[in-house]
């Protein structure tokens, strides 16, 4: 009764997504959520969900993070613009805006490059999804939050999609994989990345 009203829960949505595009979901624990793990040329792409504890609740964000080698140290931040959007100029990387009306109006752009930020968006299928999936944030992290901050490699970035929430929309969940891949592909274009193995393993 309860599975009619709620629908499927996300191992059963995540292990079907796992069948149909070729990946391995390994089924969380008590301390460990459960995940999703595939192969994008050389990269490993890892969609899993993590909980912060904000005292007395907590919130649940699901992610997707792709490590990759970095040439240049490009770093960038596109987000939905909200009331909350002056929490922004907290990062130390500056608001570009990169010349699609639309775009720069619902987005906050923030870069350490402004060129190589205005070439990745240029692409007109990233922004497209960016825009089918306007609740997410997407940016590039040279560390991983946990128990511990720890610091990836010098060449090592990742590529890190995250929202609020369980995503367990099958479509949604695979436009992700697109951007991800469209995502990747054009920061090789643009001379930001390799797609060489960064032979790193993530946390889970």
């Amino acid at each position: 009764m309860f599975k009619k009203l709620l629908g499927p829960g996300l191992d059963e949505v995540w292990s079907q997504l796992a069948e149909e595009i070729g990946g391995e979901f390994i089924k969380g624990s008590f301390t460990k959520s459960s995940k999703l793990i595939t192969k994008l040329k050389e990269w490993t792409i890892v969609l899993d969900t993590y909980t912060v504890s904000t005292g007395k609740s907590s919130i649940v964000y699901t992610r997707m993070r792709v490590p990759y080698v970095t040439t240049d140290g490009f770093h960038f931040k596109v987000y939905k613009k909200s009331i909350f959007s002056d929490i922004g100029k907290l990062f130390k990387m500056q608001d570009v805006v990169i010349g699609h009306e639309e775009f720069d109006e619902e987005f906050i752009i923030k870069a350490n490059n402004e060129e190589q930020v205005r070439k990745l968006l240029s692409k007109d299928s990233i922004r497209f999804l960016i825009n089918e999936n306007p609740s997410i944030t997407l940016e590039i992290q040279d560390k991983e939050e946990g128990l511990f901050v720890e610091k990836l490699p010098e060449k090592t970035r990742f590529l890190l999609f995250q929202e609020v929430g369980v995503i367990k929309d099958t479509e949604r969940l695979k436009k992700l994989y697109l951007l991800a891949s469209e995502v990747l592909n054009q920061l090789c274009e643009i001379g930001s990345a390799l797609d060489d193995d960064p032979k790193i393993t993530l946390k889970y």
